[in-house]
C-alpha cells in the first residue's frame, strides 16, 4: 500500500487525472457491455412473431406487441407499421431515419471513450515533460553528481508516460470494438424491420 502511495506522489498532478479518466473509461465500458447485448437490442423471437401477425392481418396485435417490447428493433418495426399504406420508398426512408436515431442512442458515451483514448497519451506526455523539467531543476540546484536528486523527476516522467498508455490502449480497443458492435446491430435490426416494410408495402426483397 505504501508503494502505491509513493507511486501516486511521484506521478505528480497528471497521475490523478489519468486515474480519473481510467475510472470513467471503465464505467463507460461496463455500461456499453450491458446496453449493447443483442437480447436488449433485437430479441430473437420478436421479428418472427410480428411478421407472422402482420401477414395474417393482425396489425393491431403486432403494434401492441411492439409497444410492450420497447427495444430498438421494436421501435423500427413500429415505424414501418405506422407508415402502412405509404409507398415502399417512403416507409423504407422512415425506417432508415429511425435507425439513425437508434445509432445515436447506441453510440452514447462512445465518443467520450474515444476522446479518453486520444487524450490519455497526451496527458502522459505532459507528465513526461514536467518530470524532465523537475529533473533539470534538480540538476541546477545540486548538480548532476547526485542521482537521488534526479530520481523524482525521472520517476514522474516514466510513471505518467506508462499510465497514459495503460489508459489509452484499452480505451481505444474497446472504442473500436463497440463501434463495430453498434454498426452490426443496427444493420441487423434494419434488416428485420425491412421485412415488415416488404409486407406492409406488398413488396418482396430489399
Amino acid at each position: 500500500m505504501q508503494e502505491l502511495l509513493q507511486l501516486f506522489k511521484l506521478g505528480g498532478f497528471v497521475l490523478p487525472l489519468l486515474i480519473l479518466l481510467a475510472v470513467i473509461a471503465l464505467a463507460i465500458i461496463g455500461n456499453r457491455f450491458w446496453v449493447l447485448r443483442k437480447a436488449r437490442i433485437a430479441p430473437r423471437d420478436l421479428a418472427p412473431r410480428v411478421t407472422d401477425l402482420v401477414e395474417v392481418g393482425k396489425v393491431q396485435q403486432a403494434v401492441k406487441l411492439l409497444y410492450e417490447n420497447d427495444t430498438p428493433l421494436a421501435r423500427l418495426m413500429l415505424v414501418a407499421l405506422q407508415q402502412a399504406g405509404q409507398p415502399r420508398d417512403v416507409i423504407k426512408e422512415s425506417v432508415e431515419e429511425s435507425g439513425r436515431h437508434e445509432v445515436a442512442h447506441l453510440d452514447r458515451f462512445l465518443n467520450f471513450l474515444g476522446s479518453i483514448a486520444g487524450v490519455s497519451p497526451l496527458l502522459g506526455l505532459l507528465g513526461t515533460v514536467f518530470g524532465i523539467m523537475h529533473a533539470f531543476a534538480a540538476i541546477g540546484m545540486v548538480g548532476a553528481g547526485d542521482p537521488k536528486a534526479l530520481a523524482s523527476g525521472i520517476a514522474e516522467a516514466l510513471i505518467t508516460t506508462a499510465s497514459g498508455l495503460i489508459v489509452a490502449i484499452p480505451s481505444l480497443m474497446f472504442y473500436r470494438y463497440f463501434k463495430g458492435q453498434v454498426d452490426g446491430l443496427v444493420l441487423a435490426i434494419e434488416k428485420e424491420a425491412l421485412k415488415v416494410v416488404n409486407i406492409v408495402s406488398g413488396g418482396t426483397g430489399r
